[in-house]
């Protein structure tokens, strides 16, 4: 009778996750329909550790390495045999602690982030005397700096084998690489000073994260790309492009620098744009690459595309991503879209938890092989199947563009000046990208003279950019630059050229230094009529350039939107760039400006955000006379009240407990013109929605990005989710129940793990306040069936504001669409 009660006690203490040594059991496990998702193995973890990196050698066993520990080969049962079955052995070569590992040409190649072995570095492991068992390891590179979880990650083979890639976080610097694809002038940019908040990095200058190619001995290495965070993995596509999946910086969250998680097409002589602290430039500054796919939060690890698995052709050309802290792996639908590319993420596989680091689909039975662990959290090994109807057919292979084509023929080295001129203008800006860079490759000498003189507006952008870069701070283009600038028309521009226009101006000033006095008057006769514009990124970057040039004007005509803007990450900048502002002010606008930090006192965001505003208003602070401070005396002394956060300074009444009912009949003549795009994205703001939601590279990131949701919802689908949250959760940012020892329960998503400890975010308005929650406490998880959505968002506004906030998502954030007023 003790044995058979024995061991009903154990399956239920392992289906409530009670026993140690136990990775999430799969029926926990969400998986795309038609897929199965098997246990095959839970790691000891007081043995073997917690693995991060994972290849598979030439007989289709899997090697994967322990975060801290040894090498561990790993032999899986047959598709369809007991997860029993499974063989684990530990390799005998003394080696490990990598972060990325590739079975390629008969050896092991391993990427050590931290001191163990002879350092840092790429190393390579041979089986000499052939009695399967690695009994070499050779250092090919040693990698600089110190060991941190921003080091040497991923190590891949190129398409023809005779090269490996190898990429590394921003930690790490740039191993001095004997050929460059990427000019080697990078500089900060940024012309205010930063701010720090908690100041992780805060010494880290560009280029940040980096990807190289080497040989396979690693003897000659070629810089391919900079500027990421904290890529960890990358992947090739069948037309031999470059994918990698880089990280935010989540103590950034609620500041107008915070960048989501972000899939990146690897373009070859990059610039991704990420700075420490709040140096990190925004999407639109055409001196970096935007992201293909914006996630949100999280942590990324393993990536790696669907070919050779047995699964439908959608998900054989899927690149498959993982987020280590929110237990998500996301299939990610890559379409060619000119010179480049654009995607769409569909969550594939999640659990909470679900620590994933890496991925590999086996050459040898076409299944997909997944590991979880990392930071000392328990380990485990799964594999995925497909067992749906649809067929498995090999997908119809797409082949590169035409622009493409032009892409990879001017990243080559030794471009010519010639051959690449008549890219400068194409309204692709990917090709624009590569002609600049193969530009600035060349003699200054032999393209200088041409830039100026350029007359195509949009070609004399993209030249004039790469001169202000490579003018290796000669002061005396600085009149030629600004007067070729001033030959261009702003008004006649369009959208990005713009933003390039003012952004040149930006980069002459940190290139080239501060102008003089009568230069500084003539580009604020020239500019500070422009602002505002309707465009509110392009209105930020020109309201910096009249701050540093002197405008008195601008504060008068800026200082307003930091009270008005919207959301709170566009009211933050304004506030920002306003503070080094000297001259201009009144009593009033001052007062106003201060009271703004009373109500931003109440605004959320990440681990340094109370750190980023306090020093906003201390450098303000610091531009203020005694006199000054003396007469707006009563608002610098007042002290913040706390309540909930407001975006707006106009009075917010209930005006009526909106049902779909009452509001469909309008849906249809409401919005099909005469609507107000202003108020719409007013309203956004309004509702708090950009609290948790991004849409159109502005808002927060802890909620669904809703700038495609145009091409996902009709009119009533979308009302239906806003005013019904809990009607249909996402499973992506759906949340988690779970029900402790002492019969509480705390209710929300995993954000982070380390060891035995969650750190559980129970309010999506408050990212960084976490309830940390002992995993071995934990005696059963399920879904919640209430969203983490507020209902009643809408309660306070008009059935016209309503009706606005639809046409503003519905429009993709595009003024000129046929439902708003002209």
């Amino acid at each position: 009778m003790i044995k058979p009660i024995f061991s009903l006690l154990l399956l239920s203490a392992i289906s409530h996750g009670q026993l140690a040594d136990q990775a999430t059991p799969a029926d926990k496990i969400k998986i795309a329909k038609g897929f199965r998702v098997e246990l095959l193995y839970s790691v000891p973890k007081e043995q073997e550790g917690s693995w991060v990196a994972m290849t598979q050698d030439d007989q289709g066993r899997l090697i994967c390495s322990d975060q801290y520990g040894a090498l561990y080969r790993i032999t899986p049962p047959a598709v369809g045999g007991s997860a029993g079955e499974t063989k684990v052995e530990k390799l005998s070569i003394d080696f490990g602690h990598c972060q990325g590992l590739l079975y390629h040409a008969g050896a092991l190649y391993g990427v050590v982030n931290d001191e163990a072995y002879q350092g840092r570095g790429l190393y390579r492991c041979k089986d000499t005397n052939g009695d399967d068992q690695f009994d070499t390891v050779e250092l090919l590179r040693p990698f600089p700096g110190k060991a941190g979880e921003h080091g040497p990650h991923g190590v891949i083979a190129s398409p023809d084998g005779k090269s490996l890639y190898v990429m590394c976080g921003n930690q790490t610097p740039e191993p001095s690489c004997e050929t460059s694809r990427v000019p080697r002038h990078w500089g900060e940019d940024q012309l205010f000073p930063m701010l720090l908040g908690r100041g992780f990095m805060r010494d880290t200058l560009a280029p940040g994260g980096w990807l190289a190619k080497t040989d396979l001995d690693g003897k000659q290495w070629e810089l391919i790309n900079i500027g990421t965070r904290n890529t960890y993995d990358i992947a090739i596509n069948r037309q031999g492009d470059i994918f990698g999946f880089d990280a935010d910086m989540e103590w950034d969250t609620g500041m107008p620098w915070y960048r989501p998680t972000r899939v990146c097409f690897m373009q070859s002589g990059g610039e991704f744009g990420w700075r420490t602290c709040s140096k990190k430039w925004p999407v639109r500054w055409e001196d970096s690459l935007p992201p293909v796919v914006d996630i949100g939060p999280g942590s990324p690890t393993g990536v790696a595309f669907g070919y050779g698995a047995k699964f439908p052709a959608k998900y054989q050309e899927a690149l498959f991503i993982c987020d280590w802290s929110y237990g998500k792996m996301y299939a990610v639908h890559l379409s060619p879209s000119g010179a480049g590319y654009t995607g769409t993420a569909e969550e594939f596989m999640s659990a909470s938890p679900l620590p994933l680091t890496d991925i590999e689909v086996s050459r040898k039975d076409g299944a997909m092989y997944v590991s979880i662990g990392g930071r000392k959290v328990q380990s485990g090994l799964y594999r995925v199947t497909y067992t749906g109807g649809e067929a498995s057919d090999a997908p119809v292979k797409s082949g590169t563009t035409d622009l493409a084509k032009l892409r990879e023929a001017l990243e080559q080295p030794g471009t010519s000046v010639e051959a690449a001129w008549p890219h400068l203008a194409s309204p692709d800006r990917h090709l624009r990208f590569a002609a600049r860079t193969a530009l600035e490759l060349q003699p200054l000498a032999s393209w200088k003279d041409k830039a100026l003189q350029e007359t195509n507006p949009r070609a004399a952008l993209t030249a004039l950019m790469a001169l202000a870069r490579s003018s290796g701070g000669d002061k005396a283009l600085m009149k030629p630059l600004l007067d070729a600038l001033g030959r261009i028309d702003f008004k006649a521009l369009k959208g990005l050229d713009r933003v390039t226009y003012i952004r040149n101006h930006m980069l002459v000033f940190t290139r080239l230094g501060e102008p003089d006095e009568p230069t500084k008057a003539a580009l604020i006769a020239k500019l500070s009529p422009l602002f505002p514009t309707n465009d509110t990124g392009l209105n930020r970057d020109l309201a910096e350039v009249l701050v540093y040039l002197g405008d008195a004007a601008i504060v008068a005509k800026a200082a307003p939107w930091v009270n008005d803007s919207p959301t709170q990450e566009e009211q933050i900048d304004y506030a920002r760039i306003l503070r080094f502002a000297k001259t201009g002010w009144t009593k009033e606008l001052r007062a106003d400006y201060f009271r703004w930090f009373l109500r931003a006192a109440n605004y959320k965001g990440g681990a340094s955000f109370d750190l980023f505003i306090g020093e906003i208003k201390k450098d303000a602070l610091a531009t203020m006379s005694e006199e000054e401070k003396l007469a707006i005396k009563d608002v610098l002394d007042a002290k913040p009240e706390p309540k909930a956060p407001s975006f707006t300074t106009k009075p917010m009444n209930f005006v009526k407990a909106w049902t779909v009912a009452d509001l469909e009949k309008s849906l249809g003549v409401g919005l099909e013109g005469n609507r107000d795009f202003q108020n719409g994205r007013n309203m956004f703001g309004a509702a708090t929605c950009f609290a948790c939601h991004r849409f159109n590279n502005e808002g927060g990131a802890v909620g669904p990005d809703l700038t495609s949701v145009a091409g996902k919802y009709s009119p009533r689908d979308l009302l239906e989710h806003i005013i019904e949250p809990s009607k249909e959760i996402s499973d992506q940012y759906g949340s988690t129940v779970f029900t402790l020892q002492d019969g509480s329960q705390v209710v929300g998503r995993i954000a982070n793990m380390k060891e035995n400890t969650m750190m559980v975010c129970t309010n999506m308005m408050d990212p960084n306040n976490f309830t940390n929650v002992d995993a071995r406490k934990v005696v059963k998880t399920e879904e919640s069936k209430v969203s983490m959505m507020p209902p009643g968002l809408l309660y306070m506004l008009k059935e016209d504001d309503i009706l606005d906030l639809l046409a503003y998502l519905l429009s993709k954030g595009n003024p000129d669409d046929p439902m708003f007023v002209k």
